[in-house]
């Protein structure tokens, strides 16, 4: 059995279809979804849907990203942030209704039951963002930091640049709690990279796939990866989050 990580889909579905097949999975697999599952690409719905199904036959586990928070108010409160209407939402709503999944009661409950975190029994941590605590996620006192912080991968490419002789001192506490850290939130493209980057023992998985960017699964063990089609190429006539 395999685990399995999968970054930001930013209601990329053709995308997702394609990792699934890429990188065969099975339902011996275990997949972990790093949030932000839509907002972006014109099948946020349809994402949700497949999502919903997969956890059925396999063992999924789904994280909370910032753009599931806004999409869970709106489903089960009719809330519209104005901020989340300009980054996708507008999207979002219009595959909603174009798709008749409006009031698919397993949708309300998908964004009712995310977790904010996950950690396995190799000690590695699963979030969508990250944590400011100098203690780990259990101490974490702010829940938002967990779809929202960037300072974790900021400071995770900060400490690429210290000497291997300093680390010890000079590493930031929160980071050796854990094994491996995987994280989406903040795309790799914004640092002309279209594939997963490495710092420390922080990975980020989020190659952009609501930008111009590719959708990535990547083995947990391994770090073999596979990616989609840029997203642009499978909706030509759609701009994303750009």
């Amino acid at each position: 059995m395999r685990t399995l990580v999968i970054g930001d889909i930013h209601g990329g579905y053709k995308a997702l279809l394609q990792i699934l097949d890429r990188a065969e999975v099975t339902p011996e697999d275990q997949l972990i979804f790093l949030g932000d599952y839509v907002d972006g690409w014109s099948e946020a719905a349809q994402t949700i849907d497949k999502l919903i199904e997969l956890s059925k036959i396999m063992k999924c586990i789904f994280i909370r990203g910032n753009h599931d928070v806004w999409c869970g108010l709106w489903l089960n409160k009719g809330a519209k942030n104005p901020i989340w209407l300009a980054h996708g939402g507008e999207e979002t709503i219009e595959s909603y209704i174009q798709s008749g999944l409006l009031t698919d009661v397993r949708h309300k409950q998908f964004f009712n039951y995310l977790k904010d975190y996950y950690i396995d029994a190799d000690s590695n941590l699963f979030l969508h963002a990250g944590f400011s605590s100098m203690h780990g996620v259990e101490k974490e006192e702010y829940a938002s930091n967990f779809y929202w912080d960037r300072t974790l991968w900021e400071a995770a490419l900060l400490a690429e640049k210290i000497p291997e002789a300093d680390l010890k001192e000079q590493l930031p506490q929160r980071f050796t709690h854990y094994k491996n850290i995987f994280i989406g939130h903040t795309p790799t493209t914004n640092y002309d990279k279209m594939e997963p980057m490495f710092a420390h023992n922080v990975i980020n998985v989020d190659t952009g796939a609501a930008f111009k960017g590719k959708l990535t699964i990547m083995d947990i063990e391994t770090k073999e990866f596979w990616q989609s089609d840029a997203l642009p190429d499978l909706y030509p006539n759609e701009k994303g989050r750009n």
